[in-house]
């Protein structure tokens, strides 16, 4: 699904890429709602009593996107993505700095989509998934990524196989691949 706002967006990014200042600027609205979802969704399913806010997070993030190691941006697609990876470090950073302070506590937990875990009322340790996504990065990094891209940005078939540059039906069986063998995997490392 490609919205009305995809092209003016994708322009803009370009034009951030060549150093105007105020495409940045004209960005900074545009993206924020978008960015405040993506948060937003990724902290729908926490724990009662998480301390990290969507605003907060989306204003960390923002911080390293817009910081002087930014990527390059290709697209809104591409934005996103990057924004998602960074939402997903952001947040298991925050989840070991408070397992550090209370041993065996402050487990920050995401529900699992159905999509990912058959069942919707388990909850998932995000530092767990965290070393389960190195794990599969290891094995098959394409895959690791479309789990980012689709779990933590919450992106399309449609939108992913644009970022990954791959067909929509090689996304479908990458991520169902990808489902399986986490899902296994966070088994395996929960007993």
């Amino acid at each position: 699904m490609v919205s009305s706002r995809t092209q003016p967006i994708t322009e803009l990014l370009a034009r951030w890429n060549d150093g105007d200042a105020a495409a940045r600027e004209e960005l900074i609205p545009l993206l924020y709602q978008d960015l405040r979802q993506l948060a937003r969704r990724t902290l729908a399913s926490r724990r009662a009593g998480h301390t990290l806010q969507s605003t907060a997070l989306v204003h960390e993030a923002y911080l390293r996107l817009a910081g002087p190691q930014r990527a390059r941006w290709q697209s809104r697609e591409h934005f996103f993505a990057v924004a998602a990876r960074a939402m997903r470090h952001i947040l298991v950073d925050h989840a070991r700095r408070r397992q550090a302070g209370k041993r065996g506590g402050g487990r920050v937990t995401l529900t699992l989509d159905e999509s990912v875990a058959p069942a919707p009322e388990r909850e998932l340790d995000l530092v767990a998934l965290d070393d389960a996504l190195g794990a599969l990065a290891a094995l098959d990094p394409a895959q690791s990524q479309l789990v980012e891209l689709r779990f933590f940005g919450g992106l399309s078939i449609e939108a992913a196989a644009r970022v990954m540059g791959i067909s929509p039906a090689t996304v479908k069986r990458e991520w169902a691949t990808a489902r399986s063998w986490l899902y296994a995997e966070l088994q395996r490392r929960a007993t």
